[in-house]
């Protein structure tokens, strides 16, 4: 049943400040909304439980990106858009901005938002692998100041994060240290286009002399938090490139990964389609190995 707009209750208060403020006076009873494509849905179909919404959309504190020489920092409420257009992004993070090029269609990526991603907290969102594997920084402010928090410890299990309820992602931090790596992203779905993942990976390698001196590897829908394969990367890292490690990567991911049936897809199905992608990115660098 769709939902009744009389019962809402939506302002914007114009300033990262203001809302802040408002999160701390009434915690846990406003909901920030940005670009709204995924409230939205759960508000068409009758789903959204809060009904005092506060809008974060355009605050021009959170759509910034900024520079040192050690990182970027990208505001929270940068779109898709703003990801796969910017040339920083396209040329030091190519998985995030192949992601961003993935997430629905045009319309999509010009409202959804990279921290409206990263709080909807979905094991199928297509950003989050690629900021596991790039070992991405959250900043997180509240009226009580700001915390910094390695992504890879915001989730707590499905749809469940450490962000306290006053609280909002201001902005997503990425070392600028990945010269020489090769990077592998690929989504698999029901179709070409404007798809959820069955199954997502990104992936980071680093190559000498045939040995890979250092990986990464990252799945989306295949347990109920994006999932990085730490025992996958240590069993092969520091390994000659070739078949061997290629069948070791295989064994390792079918024991670390914990995919379900769905209404998307089987957890067989999730388990095979893994494994695959990890073979198809060392062989990538079978082929690019120096």
């Amino acid at each position: 049943m769709r939902a009744d707009p009389a019962n809402f209750e939506l302002i914007a208060p114009g300033s990262l400040q203001s809302v802040v403020t408002l999160l701390a006076n009434e915690p846990g009873r406003w909901l920030p909304i940005a670009g709204g494509t995924d409230v939205m849905v759960r508000f068409a179909a009758g789903m959204l439980p809060a009904q005092k919404l506060v809008s974060i959309w355009n605050l021009p504190e959170l759509r910034r990106v900024d520079f040192t020489p050690e990182e970027v920092r990208i505001g929270a409420g940068c779109t898709y858009t703003d990801l796969r257009e910017h040339p920083v992004v396209a040329a030091e993070f190519p998985l995030l901005a192949s992601a961003a090029r993935a997430t629905g269609g045009i319309a999509n990526q010009n409202r959804g938002t990279l921290g409206g991603n990263i709080v909807n907290a979905s094991p199928a969102a297509d950003s989050l692998p690629a900021l596991l594997v790039y070992e991405a920084d959250l900043i997180l402010v509240s009226a009580r100041g700001e915390r910094r928090l390695p992504y890879s410890e915001f989730h707590l299990g499905y749809k469940k994060t450490r962000l306290a309820p006053d609280e909002l992602i201001r902005a997503i931090c990425l070392r600028r240290d990945f010269l020489g790596y090769v990077s592998y992203w690929r989504k698999v779905g029901a179709r070409n286009a404007q798809a959820i993942s069955k199954v997502s990976m990104a992936g980071l390698a680093r190559v000498a002399g045939g040995i890979l001196e250092d990986v990464r590897i990252a799945l989306g829908s295949v347990a109920p938090i994006p999932l990085r394969l730490a025992e996958t990367e240590q069993a092969i890292r520091g390994k000659g490139i070739g078949p061997e490690i290629t069948q070791l990567a295989r064994r390792t991911v079918a024991a670390e990964i914990r995919p379900i049936d769905d209404i998307r897809s089987t957890a067989r199905y999730r388990a095979s389609i893994a494994a695959n992608l990890v073979s198809e990115f060392l062989g990538k660098l079978s082929v690019e190995k120096v």
